[in-house]
């Protein structure tokens, strides 16, 4: 009698063994791709989102309104002149807050002579703004408009030096404006790139 041809036990068990190697390959390749997609998305997110707050921030600091002293007479605004009238120089720092006077534009129409307040909320960074409507410091910040700026914030921290031979402090500052802020931001378990910003004095 002629023998039936067809594949052995043995063959069949192999030939299942290798070809669940190759499936199992296949699967953990496009995990380990799609991992490593997700990871260059996040990072390139990240370092959209670095690019914008400090653009944002490095305009708003270089516009600050500048002078000897507050409330005086004798005051240099961003794209103004000297004036007896409206709220001048203004800074303030915390541990926890940076607040300052600029001259901002937001959006394409919108803008002006402005007291701005960077603080750690929670767990979020917000951007607060208020018209200074004649007075030479800010209200009471807790009815102000807000915009979040990050998200996950973990550690928000302003360091200050007068110039760039002093050493940086993170001593509160109620009115002269500081040479230099530098903002320490870690966010989503992340050390951002030390900020460092030179203030208009």
């Amino acid at each position: 009698m002629r023998r039936s041809a067809g594949f052995t036990l043995v063959e069949v068990v192999v030939a299942l063994g290798v070809f669940s190697l190759i499936m199992l390959a296949t699967v953990s390749g496009y995990r380990t791709l799609g991992n490593t997609a997700n990871t260059i998305e996040r990072m390139t997110s990240r370092t959209d989102e670095v690019r914008s707050v400090s653009a944002f921030l490095r305009d708003a600091l270089e516009n600050a309104v500048v002078g000897t002293q507050s409330g005086g007479g004798d005051e240099l605004s961003f794209g103004g002149s000297a004036t007896n009238a409206g709220p001048v120089a203004f800074f303030r720092v915390t541990k926890g807050s940076l607040e300052w006077h600029a001259k901002i534009l937001f959006g394409e129409a919108y803008g002006g002579s402005y007291f701005l307040r960077l603080a750690k909320r929670n767990d979020q960074l917000v951007l607060q703004w208020q018209e200074p409507q004649g007075q030479f410091e800010p209200a009471a910040w807790q009815e102000a408009p807000s915009r979040k700026v990050l998200d996950d914030l973990q550690v928000f921290e302003v360091w200050t030096r007068v110039d760039h031979k002093s050493k940086w402090t993170r001593s509160d500052i109620q009115r002269e404006a500081p040479g230099h802020i530098k903002l320490v931001i870690k966010a989503d378990d992340r050390f951002w790139p030390e900020l460092i910003m030179t203030v208009q004095r």
